[in-house]
This record gives C-alpha cells, sequence and structure tokens, in this order.
C-alpha cells in the first residue's frame, strides 16, 4: 500500500475541519464570554435584606434613627440603570422639571374626592354632598401632603389591632365622647382600642361569637364581608355619636382571626374617625356612603353584609338600600342587623323614639325583606339575621303575586362605577333547578384561593379560560418569590395594608397569602375585561377605581402599593403626575411602590418620583436583562409637616 504524504488531499481536507471546528468553539466561546459580561454589566444586585432596600431605594439622609420608630437611612447605588439615551416616548403629564413643595399643612387629612368643603356646594337631600365629589382639573394640587409632625410608622399587625400613636391621628375628643362605649382610650402617646361599642358592650369579639351561634362564621362557607357604616336620616352627627360609625374597625379586626374579610363602608365624618382609624389599625376600609349611587363593588361580592346601629332608613325609598345590599349579596350570604329598630320594645325610650315609630320601620323592614324573597333566619336578642335565596326560580314566581320591586332589566349588574341605585331586585344567572346555586357554588376557604372561579368556569368572561387563570396564579408565585429578594420587609411583617392598583384576576393577593397583610384590589372602571367579580370569588376583596381619580381613602393609608402595567393604561388618559402625587398621598413615609412597565414608561416615572423625595432603582424583570418590561421599586423618604423635606 502506497504510504500517505502530508501534502496528500485527504490530510488537507482533515487539516481544513479541524481549523473550522476551531474557529467555531472560538467564536462560540467569546459570544458566550461576552453575554455573560453584559448581563453581568447590565443586572442591578438583588439586596439581602430589609436594611438594604432601603439603602438601595430607601430614605434620605433626614430620616430618624431607628430606634424612633423609622428605617435607617443610607445611598442609592453609585450606578443605576440608565436608559435615558436610548429610549424616548411622549407621556401626558405636566411636563418641566419636577420639584413637588409640601401642601400646608391643613391639607394633612385631605381627601380630594370627599372634601368636607366643596361637599357643601351640592345637593344634601339622601347625603348627595356626601358622595364622590372630585376637584376639577384647576383645583388638583401639584403639592405633597404633609404627615402630622411627629408621626411614627404604626404598629405592626397583630398589636395594630388593638394600638394606634396619637400623633397619627391626633383627635383626642374621641376618647372623651366615646368614654361609655368603651371602643378607644388614650393611654400615654397611643390610643388603645378595647373593641367595645354601642352595640357590644362587652366586646367585638363576644359580640361576633353572639353571632356566631346563630350562623356559621367559622366553617369557610363565609369568607367576605361587608360593614356599612353611618348613612342617612337627617342626622348623621348624631349617628357617629352613638358609636354607628367608628366601631365597624373594631367588627372588621376581629373578624379577621376567624379568617374573614370585612369591607368596612362609611362616610368621611367630622371626627376622622371611622375609616382613617381602621386603616391605621390594619384593617380594610373605604370612605364611601349609601346615598344614590351604587357601592363600587361587583354584584354576588359578599357572603355577609352588616349593619350595627348604622341608622340607614333601610325602610325609606321603596326599600332601595336594602335592594343594593341584596345586588352585593352572594346567593344565600346574609344580612345582620343591630341597633334600631331592632328589639325596640327594650330600648325605645334610649333612641328618643315612639314605639309606634319603631314598630312601623321594623314592619317596613321586615315587609321589603320578603319582597325581596329573603328568609328570616333568627332573631335573639339584639341580633336579627336574614337570607338571600341560592336562586331565584321561587322570586321570579313570586312576582306574579308581588309586583314590586320587579326584577331589574338591567342587562350588567355588575356596573357600580357612578352607577345610581335602583329600586328593583338585581337578576341572579338563570339555574336548571330550584337547588341549584346561581352563578354557580363556591369552595370553602382557604380552598377558595386558587380554586377556578364560577364566573370564568362558566365563560362569563371572554378570553379568560381555565388555563389562562393557572397560568397567572403561576406566574404571581414566581413574582411575589422575586419581590421577596427586593423588599424583604413582605417576610419580617414590615407592611399591613396593601393596595394592588391593577388587580386584574387577584393573582398578586393569592401569592401573598402566606403574609400577614390584606390586598386592596383594585380592577380600573375603564378596563377591558371587568375581573372583580373573580377576585371576589376567590374570597378576596377591591373595589372599582378610575386612577384619574382620587382615591376614597384617607393620606398615608397604606403601606405598599403594587402597580403593573398600570401607567401604561392611564398615559394617554390623564396626566400621570397627578397618579404619582395621589400615590404620595395615599403612601405612608418610608412606604413602597413596585411598578412594572416598559422601560420608556419607568424612566418617565422616575423623573417625577425624583421630585417627590422618592428614592427608587429600576431592577431588571424577574426573567432577565433582556425582558423589555422593567421593574421600578421606590421608597417614600420620612418628612412631616413642620420640618421642610430635605431635598434629594
Amino acid at each position: 500500500m502506497a504510504k500517505e504524504h502530508s501534502g496528500s488531499p485527504k490530510h488537507q481536507q482533515l487539516e481544513s475541519k479541524r481549523r473550522r471546528l476551531t474557529w467555531i468553539l472560538g467564536v462560540s466561546g467569546l459570544c458566550i464570554l461576552f453575554y455573560i459580561l453584559g448581563a453581568w454589566q447590565n443586572t442591578t444586585p438583588v439586596p439581602s435584606n430589609q436594611s438594604e432596600v432601603f439603602s438601595r431605594v430607601g430614605c434620605d439622609g433626614s430620616s430618624p434613627a431607628a430606634g424612633d420608630g423609622h428605617s435607617p437611612s443610607s445611598s442609592l447605588p453609585s450606578a443605576p440603570l440608565d436608559f435615558e439615551s436610548h429610549h424616548q416616548v411622549e407621556i401626558n403629564n405636566s411636563g418641566g422639571s419636577y420639584s413637588f413643595p409640601p401642601c400646608d399643612m391643613s391639607f394633612s387629612e385631605y381627601t380630594p374626592c370627599q372634601d368636607p368643603v366643596r361637599a357643601r356646594k351640592y345637593d344634601r337631600n339622601m347625603l348627595k354632598y356626601r358622595e364622590r365629589h372630585c376637584p376639577s382639573k384647576d383645583e388638583l394640587l401639584l403639592c405633597l401632603i404633609p404627615a402630622p409632625p411627629k408621626y411614627k410608622n404604626p404598629f405592626q399587625w397583630p398589636q395594630s389591632r388593638d394600638y394606634a400613636w396619637y400623633d397619627n391621628i391626633p383627635h383626642k375628643e374621641l376618647s372623651i365622647e366615646k368614654a361609655v362605649q368603651n371602643w378607644i382610650q388614650v393611654q400615654g402617646d397611643r390610643f388603645r382600642f378595647p373593641g367595645g361599642g354601642t352595640m357590644f358592650p362587652r366586646g367585638a369579639d363576644a359580640y361576633i361569637d353572639d353571632i356566631n351561634e346563630l350562623i356559621p362564621l367559622t366553617g369557610g362557607n363565609i369568607r367576605t364581608a361587608i360593614d356599612t357604616g353611618c348613612g342617612l336620616i337627617g342626622f348623621l352627627f348624631y349617628c357617629l355619636m352613638a358609636g354607628g360609625g367608628v366601631k365597624v374597625a373594631s367588627w372588621g379586626a376581629y373578624l379577621l382571626k376567624r379568617d374573614i374579610q370585612a369591607m368596612s363602608f362609611a362616610p368621611r365624618d367630622t371626627h376622622e374617625a371611622q375609616v382613617q382609624f381602621a386603616l391605621e389599625r390594619g384593617v380594610p376600609a373605604m370612605i364611601g356612603v349609601l346615598a344614590s349611587k351604587r357601592m363600587p363593588y361587583p354584584a354576588r361580592a359578599f357572603d355577609m353584609a352588616h349593619c350595627s346601629r348604622c341608622l340607614i332608613p333601610w325602610n325609606e325609598y321603596d326599600g332601595m338600600y336594602m335592594l343594593e345590599v341584596d345586588r352585593v349579596l352572594r346567593p344565600g350570604g346574609y344580612w345582620i342587623l343591630s341597633g334600631p329598630p331592632i328589639r325596640w320594645n327594650r330600648y325605645w325610650k334610649g333612641w328618643e323614639r315612639t314605639q309606634e315609630d319603631l314598630k312601623g320601620e321594623q314592619d317596613r323592614i321586615e315587609d321589603i325583606a320578603k319582597r325581596l324573597c329573603w328568609k328570616k333566619v333568627v332573631e335573639k336578642g339584639d341580633l336579627a339575621i336574614w337570607q338571600k335565596p341560592i336562586n331565584h326560580v321561587q322570586c321570579v314566581e313570586s312576582r306574579k303575586l308581588v309586583k314590586t320591586p320587579h326584577i331589574c332589566k338591567s342587562d350588567n349588574p355588575d356596573a357600580a362605577w357612578y352607577r345610581d341605585m335602583e329600586t328593583c331586585i338585581t337578576p341572579l344567572p338563570e339555574v336548571s333547578n330550584s337547588e341549584e346555586v346561581a352563578g354557580g357554588a363556591l369552595e370553602k376557604w382557604p380552598k377558595r384561593a386558587f380554586s377556578l372561579p364560577p364566573r370564568i368556569s362558566s365563560g362569563s368572561l371572554p378570553g379568560i379560560t381555565a388555563q389562562k387563570f393557572q397560568e397567572d396564579t403561576e406566574l404571581w408565585e414566581n413574582r411575589v418569590t422575586h419581590y421577596k429578594g427586593i423588599i424583604n420587609g413582605l417576610r419580617k411583617g414590615r407592611y399591613r395594608n396593601v393596595m394592588d392598583m391593577n388587580a386584574y384576576m387577584g393573582g398578586f393577593a393569592a401569592s401573598l397569602l402566606k403574609y400577614h397583610v390584606w390586598v386592596m384590589n383594585v380592577v380600573p372602571a375603564n378596563s377591558n375585561q371587568d375581573t372583580l367579580g373573580v377576585i371576589y370569588e376567590r374570597g378576596f376583596i377591591g373595589t372599582y377605581h378610575d386612577w384619574c381619580e382620587a382615591f376614597s381613602t384617607y393620606p398615608r393609608t397604606y403601606d405598599l402599593i403594587h402597580a403593573s402595567n398600570v401607567f401604561s393604561i392611564y398615559q394617554d388618559r390623564c396626566d400621570i403626575t397627578y397618579i404619582l402625587l395621589e400615590m404620595d398621598r395615599l403612601l405612608r413615609p418610608e412606604g413602597t411602590v413596585i411598578f412594572r412597565d416598559t422601560v420608556e414608561v419607568l424612566v418617565k416615572i422616575q423623573s417625577i418620583t425624583d421630585g417627590m423625595r422618592w428614592n427608587s432603582q429600576v431592577i431588571d424583570h424577574e426573567s432577565g436583562p433582556f425582558n423589555p418590561e422593567k421593574i421600578l421599586v421606590a421608597v417614600k423618604s420620612y418628612w412631616t409637616g413642620g420640618a421642610k423635606p430635605k431635598a434629594q
């Protein structure tokens, strides 16, 4: 056989293949190396503990020491992610450079859409003047709402249920006027809430135990509740002085240990007490009143509704307020009434009303309940309880004899944002037999939180399927796991009151169940898909809202605000500067905001929040630096009225 020479064609072919392979491997190795270096250079390190959160996105140098109840201060990283030279976008905002001064101290408890001064311009009939009346564009404030001097971070839950700092809500007159009701006391530098009230002198806990003896509160069937505060009757002040509103916080607070979330719904009053105290104590609440507009909740939202000495005229206006309660009650839900006129034959002298008047009021309430097809479960002691039917099979049949109220012809019973109440019965979804629960039966809590909501399983929401629901649940589990590395306060109990500004199906709230927080799930009123009913079917609470207007709450009522793609929704509808100023009003000093949006939107947000004395940092998406969506974490700096905020 002939011997191969180095210059033979076969040898040259092998050498060529070897060089080509070496070149490919070399180029691939360089690509991998530069990819890793690029990713490392553009990725923000994740803080490992709470102090590092405030180091990266925390308070300014003016923050008091930790011993004063405030988080330590330190500076931001020297090299934040910078997208300014690469991304340009026009967003609806007030323009120019941003630097917002403090508002006058008289605005410390300012509620823009429930402002008592503006309210005087409106009709007092049916308390319409206490409904939402938002400022016009030229009345909007371009300043930061100040906290009271000596403001401190609220007590952590569950201690906050029983205590609040006096300096945060300096209204000592309440402890004098309510002393005999045993619901609030002043002890040195703090308020103490023993849990008493006019209708539960033994305390809210014992009062709830009394209810539990009549209907089952602890089996998981009752999860969501609404507590209506003072209403009409022409003397709201008397209602408040009688304890008809402020104790809503105690009822809701003590239900929480029974795994029931109660939404306290009460008007702004002259004492700044009801909603403000509830939220300061870590209890869900909103400013609102039963007047002429529907409550901002979907139909079939609550398992239970409650009124304790709320003095709402249930018997007037053709039963309109009972009809509204019926709308928001789930099939089979309960309505609990205590106080006037219940047990009138014992209390009529103390209520300063005649026996005939009180008996007539209760008779009318009983008649309206029957016309609504409610069943009276029990009347015992100071309590009367009715139950809504599980469907309208018999109720529709009864309309042949009982002509009023008729069944509403409205095509959307969930519509509630600035929608007038109606004097008709909100129809329930159709059923195939008299034993079927209209709209679908719910699982018991806590299984309810992760079970497929009936609104989705029935196909009521086009485009939302069981698969999408499951994917959304898993998505938010992963995102909250990522958040835990960014804001360690979740694990340490730093947050109690949480708001999700664009809640969708409530996945964010579901992923926070393991923490001692509650979430106000907001579904924008202009959303393409109305998913608030899904959120309630999961056992969570929330409301409709338009973020071009102020939210129905007091300043400094939320510890953590989550805003996922909110500004992409609103950037063409209203000036985002005012949305951010509203978020500043809602947020407690040293509270945290998590924004999720495109780089362009976050850059604009950050340019505005820098002028609000917020410290912020853009952080990569949980999937890595190449996802176009980014996360902006911001912390509001600590400052109070009487001390000008230090410029950043």
